[in-house]
């Protein structure tokens, strides 16, 4: 079992790693929910650590929203409508499967957010993410940098809309794709790949200049089929309405 909790990955402490390997479980459905899990004494002897180490890691699930503890019972395993936090392995995310899912859950939301964007913009809006569209092409392009002003611009769009919900839902997945553009800068060449990217979030900023959502919608999604493709993996290029 050590050794299964080393192929977790690189996680900073054994807590996190007993609490990776179990949300694991649950999300595969080898933990179903409404299940308990087994006790502080049974995943101790299962996972080779003290009941401290399993403790934190319950703890760690519990503040996760995927599992609720009741007192004298034990902790069980919450079914994803219960779970009050949203929450996204990263170690996950190696799996080219639900990377696919990632980038999906990115086509619904960014391109549905261009489209409201492009209707309800201020100057304000247009202005901030005209400046996060000159970061990713200035000085910073082949550094750091431009990945930040490149999130940033995407979390701006969403503001835009006027929808602080949607901000907050495309502010927490803007993070998780933090690494894909880290591997898509490793895997194609460096100048191409800067020249397209800046090249797809011009034609997104044209669209939202022109108050234009249906061209908004379909820059974005282009953009966000595009940046799934330079990191392996293939989504459908659909035509959708744009915003009412």
């Amino acid at each position: 079992m050590k050794q299964r909790l080393a192929a977790i990955g690189t996680v900073e402490t054994l807590p996190h790693r007993v609490a990776a390997f179990l949300s694991r479980e649950i999300e595969s459905g080898e933990l179903n929910p409404g299940m308990r899990l087994p006790t502080e004494q049974e995943l101790s002897e299962k996972f080779g650590v003290s009941r401290n180490v399993v403790r934190e890691a319950i703890a760690q699930l519990r503040a996760d929203g995927m599992i609720e503890a009741r007192q004298g019972i034990g902790a069980f395993v919450l079914a994803p409508e219960q779970r009050a936090a949203i929450r996204i392995d990263r170690e996950a995310l190696k799996d080219t499967h639900n990377m696919e899912r990632l980038f999906e859950l990115r086509c619904i939301l960014e391109a549905e957010s261009a489209a409201l964007a492009a209707a309800r913009r201020r100057q304000e809006h247009l202005d901030s993410i005209k400046a996060a569209l000159d970061r990713m092409g200035g000085e910073e392009r082949w550094e750091e940098g431009s990945i930040d002003a490149d999130l940033l611009f995407h979390r701006e769009i969403a503001r835009a809309t006027g929808n602080s919900y949607i901000h907050t839902f495309i502010s927490f997945v803007c993070e998780q794709i933090r690494h894909s553009i880290h591997y898509a800068r490793l895997t194609n060449p460096l100048h191409d790949l800067v020249e397209v990217n800046v090249g797809e979030h011009v034609r997104i900023y044209e669209a939202l200049v022109a108050g234009d959502p249906a061209a908004a919608e379909a820059a974005m999604r282009a953009h966000i089929v595009g940046a799934a493709d330079r990191v392996g993996v293939k989504l459908p290029l659909r035509k959708t309405g744009g915003a009412k």
